[in-house]
């Protein structure tokens, strides 16, 4: 007959003491709780509570958060200011004409500008070639007579173009280019756009006048 091999058999005293089962264990007596530790006893490795920190242990009132405090009254935004009339972008307009038709075109413009309720002080007329005759006739009583009459500000003023560094600002500034040296069209544009305080008229050659400003007006 085959032989059944037997299951060893370990006795309890090579496998140490048997566990007894977690229902069969007896209930631990729970351990006290500690209570509070005294304000005056520090906690190990901590330094001693300070005067203010033993105060607010004993029953002083902490301050109250920033979160529930009452609010401030903050100042209310301030009113930009309105910006001034030489640090405005003026407008451009373009009146396409002729070297010979420019400062018609010019004389046409500041009586629509005269006629829409614009003051003659605010208005500053610059030719590149003849001059317009109101400044012919000024200043046949020489150039002191005449710039007076620009400094006073009271009418329109008519100048020559090569001349545009000596004239002040004004709100609308006219611009004939009536001919005259060859590049001064190119050479007195950019300061008579920079004297125009709202408004810049600029009669003649279309092409030229782009190409001077660098944009299509």
């Amino acid at each position: 007959m085959p032989l059944t091999p037997e299951e060893p058999q370990i006795h309890e005293s090579a496998q140490g003491p048997r566990v007894t089962p977690a229902a069969s264990r007896t209930a631990q007596t729970p351990r006290p709780v500690p209570g509070p530790r005294p304000a005056a006893v520090p906690r190990p490795g901590r330094p001693s509570p300070s005067p203010a920190a033993a105060s607010r242990a004993g029953g002083a009132p902490r301050p109250v958060p920033p979160a529930q405090r009452a609010p401030q009254a903050t100042p209310g935004p301030v009113a930009p200011t309105a910006p001034s009339v030489s640090a405005a972008v003026p407008q451009i307009q373009l009146i396409p004409a002729s070297a010979e038709g420019a400062l018609d075109a010019a004389e046409e413009a500041v009586d629509l500008l005269l006629d829409t309720g614009r003051a003659p002080g605010d208005i500053l007329v610059l030719t590149t070639g003849d001059p317009h005759p109101w400044a012919a006739h000024e200043l046949s009583f020489g150039e002191a007579a005449y710039w007076a009459l620009h400094d006073a500000g009271d009418d329109v003023f008519y100048a020559d173009a090569a001349q545009v560094q000596r004239a002040a600002g004004r709100p609308v500034v006219v611009f004939a280019a009536n001919g005259g040296p060859v590049g001064a069209t190119a050479a007195a544009l950019p300061t008579a756009l920079s004297r125009a305080g709202a408004l810049l008229i600029v009669c003649g050659d279309a092409q030229q006048i782009n190409s001077v400003l660098g944009t299509g007006v």
